[in-house]
């Protein structure tokens, strides 16, 4: 979504390296030097000299990813070559632990790994321990980090509650120790969900972080800096360090080391409103090939994000979506009898971004192979509930500049054209294969909204009535709301959203959405969340239904 960076001058910032590895030791100088200590506070990498010599150390946490009744992936980055090494229990004390051993973590991937659990017991919570072993010498090994999670249910009258959200260090608002950092994840991990879903956006790699920004009221928002957010990332080393950027703000760690994530990519983990094949016009990139681009930020991905269906064998590709894992973002994430989350990449197949009005469009924004896949999937679903992760929303209209449009709508409520037709495939599928649950989670547009469309209301017809609902931003600028499209017959029942663009966090909640599904009832209560507390509207959903 194209957005505009905060405060008047759009010079670069200086910045600093708050967690480096040891090659990284000598930037930190100074005000960049207090940055770092500002973000990681206690939990810190250790002092050069320790660096140097001692034990491996995980400063940057744990967190776990695509969690199902019997799985799920648990993630790691050391300051040095180490061997993971997992340890699960049922109990704190971890008494009658088993033991996973993980990678060696090298400088390949960053010192990140990846490790899976498999055999876990559905419908329980689970301990885990990650500790770091000197690869030649395994008796030397770090300080153990913790964490625990919950397995999907194999029962469904156990319910599942999860929360969504997206869009995190967006527009030049970073880590602000006045305020207390990302608090949004405090407040999440306190709700404590089964999992967590991150609609795309979860780091801005070409937005500039600056150390201080002042408000149109005089206030001064300060952010914590690094050098791999001073420019647009251009390098793999420059992606990584956007990924470690969140990773400084110990509420983020907090709630990593708590609960799950389902994570998906949309623009900004390469650059705005990118699509495969685009040849950049920016001055501020010296490399113009998005494709070479969203290759570096794919491998960065895979190595910084626990997805299943990255983590597997393989050599390292282009970017497809893949995590240069030779894998794919897209995937079905089983929770259970009642839930199917149906993970969209609407970024790696698309065409390119144009007016959007073409009359026949097979790639559209999922892409031919994508699309049969999808329908494959809900067709052979038997879930209760099926989410469908999306990336971008389906009838809010995202400008990309004066003439080209970003997302699938593009403000003409006629009949489907470009980018529609294939959404207007799918939902014909949904509608004549009788599917049943569906309803489109999604975040990117920086305000929060509920949206029912209607055969009744629009143009196409031929579909059943479904609801979309929008948050974010998690840690954002915030924005107004976007204009609605009528080819599928959008009736927007709530909205919240500023009336100027790129409010600061100071000055506009964080938004986030909760699922709520009854194992009773099979009810699907959707709660629209906003930062402090408060739930600003809520929506009850009936199971077995085509449409709502």
């Amino acid at each position: 979504m194209s957005h505009p960076v905060p405060g008047s001058s759009p010079a670069p910032a200086p910045a600093s390296e708050s967690a480096p590895s040891p090659a990284r030791r000598g930037v930190l100088r100074g005000s960049l030097a207090a940055s770092a200590a500002l973000a990681l506070g206690g939990a810190g990498l250790a002092a050069p000299a320790f660096a140097l010599s001692g034990r491996p150390r995980a400063a940057w946490g744990v967190q776990t990813g695509d969690v199902t009744a019997s799985s799920g992936l648990v993630w790691v980055r050391s300051d040095r070559p180490a061997r993971m090494i997992v340890e699960t229990s049922a109990t704190e004390s971890f008494r009658r632990a088993r033991r996973h051993r993980g990678p060696l973590l090298g400088a390949g991937t960053d010192f990140t790994g990846t490790t899976a659990l498999r055999g876990l017991p559905a419908g329980e919570q689970v301990h885990y321990r990650v500790t770091l072993a000197d690869p030649d010498d395994p008796r030397r090994t770090g300080e153990p980090v913790t964490g625990t999670f919950r397995t999907a249910p194999d029962r469904r009258r156990d319910g599942v509650r999860f929360l969504w959200s997206g869009d995190v260090a967006g527009q030049g608002w970073g880590i602000n120790p006045d305020v207390g950092g990302f608090r949004a994840y405090d407040e999440m991990r306190r709700l404590d969900p089964d999992f967590f879903l991150c609609s795309g956006d979860a780091i801005y790699a070409d937005g500039v972080i600056e150390p201080s920004v002042t408000l149109p009221d005089g206030r001064v928002w300060r952010n914590v800096t690094t050098p791999e957010k001073a420019k647009v990332a251009e390098t793999l080393a420059e992606y990584r360090g956007n990924f470690r950027y969140n990773l400084l703000d110990h509420n983020v760690r907090a709630f990593n080391a708590r609960v799950p994530s389902i994570v998906q990519w949309d623009d900004h983990e390469v650059r705005n409103n990118w699509y495969p094949g685009q040849i950049l016009d920016d001055p501020r990139y010296a490399e113009k090939d998005v494709d070479v681009l969203a290759a570096r930020a794919a491998r960065a991905f895979g190595e910084y994000t626990p997805v299943s269906t990255l983590h597997v064998p393989g050599g390292r590709g282009g970017h497809g979506g893949d995590g240069g894992h030779g894998g794919r973002v897209h995937r079905v994430v089983r929770y259970g009898p009642l839930l199917d989350v149906f993970v969209l990449d609407m970024r790696s197949y698309r065409n390119p971004n144009s007016p959007n009005r073409q009359a026949d469009d097979t790639t559209g924004i999922l892409g031919a192979e994508q699309l049969a896949w999808l329908k494959r999937e809900l067709a052979a679903s038997t879930a209760v509930w099926k989410v469908l992760a999306a990336d971008m929303p389906v009838g809010l209209v995202v400008p990309d500049g004066a003439v080209d449009f970003e997302a699938i709508a593009q403000g003409d409520p006629g009949a489907p054209l470009g980018r529609e037709l294939q959404i207007a495939e799918l939902l014909r599928f949904v509608k004549h294969r009788r599917i049943t649950g569906t309803l489109w989670l999604t975040a990117d547009v920086h305000h929060t909204s509920a949206q029912h469309y209607a055969p009744e209301r629009a143009a196409f017809q031929d579909f059943a009535p479904f609801w979309e609902f929008v948050t974010g931003p998690l840690a954002a600028g915030a924005f107004p709301a976007s204009a609605l499209d009528g080819t599928f017959g959008p009736d927007r029942v709530f909205v919240r959203a500023p009336e100027r663009g790129n409010l600061s966090p100071m000055e506009s909640p964080s938004y986030f959405g909760e699922v709520d599904i009854d194992g009773h009832s099979g009810d699907l209560t959707v709660r629209l969340r906003a930062e402090g507390g408060r739930v600003l509207f809520s929506k009850v959903l009936r199971p077995g239904r085509v449409g709502q």
